[in-house]
């Protein structure tokens, strides 16, 4: 969610993330209220040299900073810098969850038929329980979302539901 928009497909995904917005906002609030981590885990704009505060700076500073405000990680959020499509490709939050403990991923955030399926089934793979928060996921493509959702839902087990239905442990 922590995005400045500046790529290929933008103007196709923006409006989604304007409809889930609120879904996700109100998905990250009842994980903090319950004292659940919340772990952004976000691409690095091909930054090599960035970290956590330069990306949101940068992506809250931009011309789509309304969409990053509302959702923006504080000061307990966890945060894992991406190179690519999955949460889990050449990142540590596979060990970042097995130090935690945790056996169950509340997925949320954009692109459905992309970084959010690829971690689905990275996640899968992991032996994680999945949950996708089916109106807390943004798309470029809604046919191909509803694909995605379905194959997540079919293929790996994972719970496809409502945020505000989510079990977040």
């Amino acid at each position: 969610m922590i995005n400045t928009y500046g790529h290929d497909d933008a103007e196709l995904l923006v409006p989604s993330v304007r409809h889930v917005l609120p879904a996700v906002g109100a998905l990250i609030g009842r994980a903090r209220e319950e004292g659940i981590d919340v772990i952004y885990v976000n691409d690095n704009f091909g930054l090599w040299r960035s970290d956590r505060a330069e990306v949101v700076r940068t992506a809250v500073d931009g011309p789509y900073g309304d969409l990053v405000r509302p959702v923006a990680p504080d000061e307990d959020a966890l945060f894992v810098l991406k190179t690519r499509h999955s949460a889990f490709f050449r990142t540590p939050l596979d060990y970042l969850l097995d130090q935690r403990g945790v056996g169950h991923v509340v997925l949320c955030g954009q692109v459905t038929e992309q970084c959010v399926l690829y971690s689905a089934v990275d996640a899968h793979v992991r032996h994680l329980a999945v949950t996708v928060a089916e109106d807390a996921v943004a798309h470029i493509h809604a046919d191909l979302a509803q694909a995605a959702l379905r194959m997540m839902e079919r293929n790996l087990g994972a719970r496809v539901c409502p945020g505000d239905r989510a079990e977040l442990v």
